[in-house]
């Protein structure tokens, strides 16, 4: 390998090599890389920033709105009407086809995101050293080998070796999921160490959130781990959701079965009654488009979109219409923890003091809860130990804590807000300590000091920090009787790793007085005789309204899975608290277990446990697919970019919207405006109701068709005058659609909507019974149709009014039906059901309105073929409306009896 290609090509496992060794594969050095070799690296391997991701354009995004087969039906035949001179029905078909294709456009929302969201996470600005000199220069001309600089505040603007780390935290969530920053060093780890396990590594687009440090770019643009990540996004195929693949299959044999009856139709008027061509092929069209239901995209349309507004009013914004639906058929939710399930907000939830173990009740930052003994409020006042520790954590504390916007945030470390609302919580001041002198926390000491005066005029020393670092510069701790004793090691060590087992990071914390003429605090002030305090147990909280939501969840078959980039100790404590699992039976499985399955393996792994640990962008969206290839529904929750390639992969991907990163929520097609997971199983709620209604408005939409196909079916096979023309089926099947279809969207949910089963993955969208139902209403319409046409022209009545009769026919049998279809199998004669649903009562009004005009307005008569009635001959349609109503509902009951006799 050349020299020059060493010095390009990306450095694998950086992490686990020594800095030296690593500048040295880079041919750099600690005083970076000459501006001529930057410029010649940036030549040759291109800027730091991530490609541009390759977009549909408006055209090509309007016109796939037409790749359907049913539409290929309807256009074939506007082809053939255009060519016989019908240039009405022509322009008809082609408005409906257009209408549809406009709908699923503007419907379909901004497109896909997901990468130039992970491009805003990219750091403007860099600090490099070239040519010996620290100077500031655009983070995309950043090339390997340069030496980069970084302070708190800044976004790292590359993945990075450190060289030098001084006290260096860096917010690493986004890539690992990880509730708290991360200590850097510049050690050398394991090849096989994780992201969140690679101490002398800083990434791009994550966050110094304290310290400073200096490192090597070992990585820019594409071959960064955001690249690595970007490229896993563009690669991830997004699947169809259950509603849209039973759909196109819907679609596709219900297509196959209309070519077919038009052309026996053909078949049979030419050879059989030999009729003229033009006249069989006009038939032929108008069986096609009265069988297709091109209406029923508009209400499917509509239906998902007054969900998304049902959703929206309950903090679930929706940026695909059909992940609503995909929502109710979900089988399996793997949520994220921090952010999703717990608050992403560090709180103190245990203080251990010889005088007692106290609990602290409250979440999060903002300062509301109690400090308890036994079940007793603990008050600084009575309780010398608790007073003692207290002042220690608020007072050797840097951080403050303050309500912003209604929301209580923090400044400074995490942790150190716990402790500062700790102190709030027991009404401890710490503004009237005076600091003297302090000793900041590094990582290679893993503990703060400070130098006080106390309001009684003591000088102290107060220090916190890890607790086997304080243990081992204590003698003595505070007995329980407020006396010095021996420090009993084994106790506080034995108490350690019961609060650590259920997964709370513990802090502890000594003091000891010191004269008033001492005003300087240095390392040696420390050694052995500190006094021990006690200890604290922090956690990042779950949320209480999560708990109750995986309860329902399960309650109705649906399986929820946790999977954090956390520790394996801290999930599982998390995990037994969410209800994921009991202590003896939770199992957790880490992403070295998942890295060496087998995608077999993982398939039975995935579908038995529901707890996975340490894992990294891949190992989530691995798992997504196992589940999938179990025939599961997944949706997948997440607020970091780690999450965002699994979320684009999952059926239904749901990201955070307050603490989200962009590229999560653009991946995603949902988004949760309140963080919030309880809201996802509102969400799935809404989803079942929305699939209801869509199955009712289906049953209700197709004997429509069914109806009107049968009135031209039977026409051609009986050598009949058609009832119907073209443009007068298409008149019913859309008038019919956007007035009673639509009442349906606003039926409310169906009781126990939460404690049934999710529906079969695979199961088709129509059962027997609803088959069954659609063709009795068919050939019950349409007989009445065919009677109601031929009775008129026996009564001599002209062709276009029979017809006029006919339509009215359909329509008011179809209005009739609609209050039928509301119930599957219950009656509708019941008063109280007949009236629950006020958009049923409008939307017949509506169509009334729009009916009349078919009749009576000159401009619709010209259009489709119609002429003006009599009052009177409304008589008939409504008659046969109501007893269309009568015969259905006679045959639910018998579905009832048999149904019961059959059960019983």
């Amino acid at each position: 390998m050349s020299p020059r290609t060493a010095q390009l090509s990306p450095i694998e496992n950086a992490h686990a090599r020594a800095a030296d060794e690593v500048l040295a594969a880079l041919d750099s050095s600690p005083t970076g890389l000459s501006a001529d070799e930057a410029a010649r690296r940036l030549a040759e391997i291109g800027p730091n920033r991530l490609p541009e991701p390759p977009r549909d354009g408006v055209v090509k995004r309007f016109f796939k709105h037409f790749n359907d087969v049913l539409i290929y039906v309807l256009l074939g035949a506007a082809a053939i009407t255009a060519s016989l001179g019908h240039w009405i029905d022509t322009g008809v078909i082609l408005g409906v086809v257009v209408i549809n294709a406009i709908i699923g456009f503007i419907q379909e929302g901004k497109a896909e995101e997901a990468l130039a969201g992970i491009r805003k996470m990219l750091s403007l600005r860099a600090e490099a050293c070239r040519d010996g000199h620290w100077s500031a220069v655009d983070a995309d001309g950043l090339v390997p080998g340069d030496i980069v600089r970084l302070r708190s505040g800044d976004r790292v603007p590359a993945d990075v070796r450190l060289i030098e780390a001084t006290n260096l935290r860096i917010e690493e969530s986004a890539l690992t999921g990880e509730s708290v920053p991360a200590d850097k060093n510049t050690a050398a780890v394991e090849p096989a160490a994780g992201v969140g396990d690679r101490f002398g590594m800083a990434y791009s687009g994550t966050l110094v959130a304290a310290g400073r440090g200096i490192g090597v770019a070992v990585a820019t643009g594409p071959d960064t781990e955001l690249g690595r990540i970007d490229r896993l996004i563009a690669e991830v195929q997004p699947l169809q959701t259950p509603l849209t693949r039973q759909m196109a299959q819907f679609s596709k044999i219900l297509s196959v079965l209309i070519v077919g009856l038009a052309l026996l139709m053909l078949g049979v008027g030419l050879a059989v009654h030999e009729q003229p061509l033009a006249e069989v092929f006009l038939a032929a069209i108008g069986f096609a488009v009265a069988a297709i239901p091109e209406g029923l995209p508009a209400i499917l349309t509509i239906t998902l979109a007054l969900g998304v507004q049902r959703m929206a009013r309950r903090n679930a914004i929706t940026r695909k219409l059909t992940a609503v639906e995909a929502l109710g058929s979900v089988t399996v939710i793997c949520s994220d923890k921090t952010g999703t399930l717990t608050k992403n907000e560090m709180t103190v939830r245990h203080v251990l003091t010889r005088g007692g173990f106290y609990e602290v009740s409250g979440t999060g930052y903002r300062p509301e809860g109690e400090i308890t003994l036994e079940g007793k409020v603990a008050s600084l006042a009575h309780h010398d130990h608790l007073h003692a520790l207290i002042e220690v954590v608020a007072v050797a504390n840097d951080t403050h804590v303050a309500e912003e916007d209604g929301q209580w945030k923090v400044t400074g470390e995490p942790t150190e807000g716990a402790l500062r609302t700790l102190a709030h919580k027991a009404g401890f001041d710490a503004g009237a300590h005076q600091r003297h002198d302090s000793i900041p926390f590094e990582s290679a000491n893993k503990f703060m000091a400070t130098l006080d005066t106390a309001p009684c005029g003591q000088r102290r020393i107060l220090l916190k920090g890890a607790p086997d670092r304080l243990l081992e510069r204590c003698r003595h701790e505070l007995g329980a009787d407020g006396e010095l004793v021996a420090l009993d090691r084994a106790f506080w060590e034995e108490r350690i790793d019961a609060l650590s087992g259920e997964g709370l990071r513990v802090l502890a914390a000594a003091a000891r007085d010191v004269p008033d003429s001492k005003d300087a605090l240095v390392i040696e002030d420390l050694q052995e005789d500190m006094v021990f305090l006690g200890l604290i147990g922090i956690i990042d909280p779950p949320r209480p309204e999560a708990i109750a939501a995986i309860r329902s969840c399960h309650e109705a078959g649906i399986r929820v899975k946790m999977i954090t980039g956390d520790h394996a100790g801290t999930a599982r404590a998390i995990g037994i608290e969410m209800g994921l699992g009991t202590a003896d039976a939770l199992k957790v499985i880490t992403g070295a277990e998942i890295e060496a399955a087998s995608d077999e393996e993982l398939q039975r792994i995935a579908q038995d446990c529901d707890l996975f640990a340490r894992t990294s962008p891949e190992h989530k969206l691995r798992l997504v697919k196992a589940l999938q290839a179990r025939g599961e529904v997944v949706a997948m929750t997440g607020d970091g970019v780690n999450d965002a390639p699994a979320l684009k992969r999952a059926d239904v991907g749901v990201a955070m919207g307050i603490k989200g990163t962009e590229a999560t929520k653009e991946a995603a097609e949902i988004v949760l405006a309140d963080d919030n997971f309880s809201t996802i199983e509102r969400a799935v709620e809404e989803g079942r109701t929305i699939y209801d209604n869509l199955r009712k408005a289906i049953l209700f939409i197709l004997p429509t068709n069914g109806a009107q196909g049968f009135v031209m079916l039977a026409a051609v096979v009986l050598g009949l005058t058609l009832p119907l023309t073209p443009v007068q089926i298409l008149w019913v099947n859309m008038v019919v659609a956007v007035t009673l279809a639509l009442a349906l969207a606003f039926e409310p949910a169906e009781p126990g909507v939460m404690q049934r089963p999710p529906r079969r993955p695979g199961a088709p969208i129509m059962d027997g019974a609803m088959l069954w139902r659609v063709g009795f209403v068919s050939l019950l319409i349409g007989g009445a149709t065919i009677v109601s046409f031929e009775y008129s022209l026996l009564q001599g009545m002209e062709l276009q009014a029979a017809r006029t009769m006919a339509v009215n026919t359909l329509v008011v049998a179809q209005a009739w039906y609609l209050f039928n279809s509301r119930f599957l199998t219950a009656s509708s004669l019941s008063p109280a059901r007949l009236f629950t649903n006020p958009a049923a009562q409008v939307s017949v009004l509506v169509l009334a309105l729009l009916q009349l005009g078919f009749v009576y307005l000159p401009f619709m008569n010209t259009w489709f073929g119609t002429t003006p009635l009599a009052l009177e001959y409304w008589l008939p349609p409504l008659a046969i409306g109501a007893l269309v109503f009568l015969v259905i509902e006679a045959e639910k009951a018998l579905q009832r009896r048999y149904g019961a006799r059959k059960s019983g």
